[in-house]
């Protein structure tokens, strides 16, 4: 069983569907107990990193999640979820993330000039800086997702780099270590591309699917 984070932050029925669609058994729940049983966690969301966190704090959902992570469970962040993983974001100053992820999170305006609209929302490609990896079997260099989003991580640890995007200029939109892999774009909304890298990770568990 997957079990999808719900904090109240999140279109959390959509990566349901789709991973339901693939054949694996998702879970929306806000209960440590439920997280500690599950197979493999995913943590979506959509909105501010300081509301998020605080949400999390509440529930009891952050030592949690840094648990269950630190225990080796796999686990797939999207858009939000993938910078809440990180130490801190200019768009909540003072406010302490998961910090699993060593770096920050920050603005498209907080570049000089920024020439493009924000949030950058639409289709933009993929740049695989590591196509080795089980996260893009299948998946073409140049591939579009689709993207919501204003912030985006600057991590320290650059091996942990999956691919990036151009918007801009190259940010990270994808990372992965150990038994952690986040995306900032939306893959329950970004069609056949998206459906195969929900159905790679989902490989990763030996999840068979369709």
């Amino acid at each position: 069983m997957i079990a999808i984070v719900d904090y109240g932050m999140g279109n959390l029925r959509s990566v349901q569907k789709a991973l339901e669609y693939l054949g694996a058994p998702a879970q929306i729940t806000h209960d440590p107990h439920t997280l500690r049983a599950a197979d493999a966690i995913v943590l979506p969301g959509v909105g501010a990193f300081g509301a998020a966190m605080e949400r999390l704090n509440a529930q009891g959902l952050t030592d949690a999640l840094r648990r269950e992570m630190e225990r080796g469970k796999p686990f797939l962040g999207i858009c939000l979820g993938l910078q809440l993983l990180y130490e801190s974001s200019e768009e909540s100053p003072g406010v302490e993330g998961l910090g699993v992820l060593k770096g920050r999170v920050v603005g498209f305006k907080s570049r000089p000039d920024f020439p493009l609209p924000v949030p950058h929302i639409g289709w933009s490609a993929l740049h695989l800086t590591q196509p080795e990896s089980p996260l893009w079997e299948g998946v073409s260099e140049g591939s579009y997702v689709y993207f919501v989003h204003s912030y985006y991580p600057e991590p320290e640890e650059t091996e942990s780099v999956l691919a990036t995007c151009d918007y801009g200029g190259a940010f990270a939109c994808a990372v992965g270590k150990d038994n952690l892999y986040a995306v900032q774009f939306h893959p329950e909304k970004s069609g056949a591309v998206g459906l195969q890298i929900l159905r790679n990770f989902l490989a990763t568990l030996g999840v068979a699917t369709r």
